[in-house]
């Protein structure tokens, strides 16, 4: 079993910036990709970025251009670099981690509430 723990999340004012940061409890052999989702109260979990075992990234259109998602496979780390933060943005931001076509892994969750 795999534990991903979260952090960086936190209270920001709009226009602000926050990196989140997720790391696996031990050594994870193989790594097909790992992402970063988001629900907010009321919404269904949504995507907010994925990156590749080779680096290629994808990101939700409401997203594009504001935050960044980047790796680091030695030591199953991933982050995500949110700039120019909006109210909208708040939600709990959960990281996951695939393993195998058929296996992944969740994080807790940590908050991150935009407001002035």
């Amino acid at each position: 079993q795999v534990q991903l723990v979260e952090s960086g999340g936190g209270l920001v004012q709009p226009g602000g910036s926050l990196r989140l940061s997720c790391a696996a409890s031990r050594t994870i052999f193989t790594m097909y990709a790992m992402g970063w989702y988001r629900q907010a109260p009321g919404k269904q979990r949504e995507l907010v970025a994925t990156i590749s075992s080779g680096g290629i990234t994808n990101y939700a259109d409401s997203v594009k251009g504001r935050f960044t998602i980047s790796r680091e496979n030695a030591k199953a780390l991933v982050y995500l670099q949110m700039n120019s933060l909006k109210p909208e943005d708040t939600a709990v931001y959960y990281c996951n981690f695939q393993v195998s076509p058929n296996t992944s892994y969740w994080g807790q969750g940590t908050q991150v509430t935009v407001s002035s």
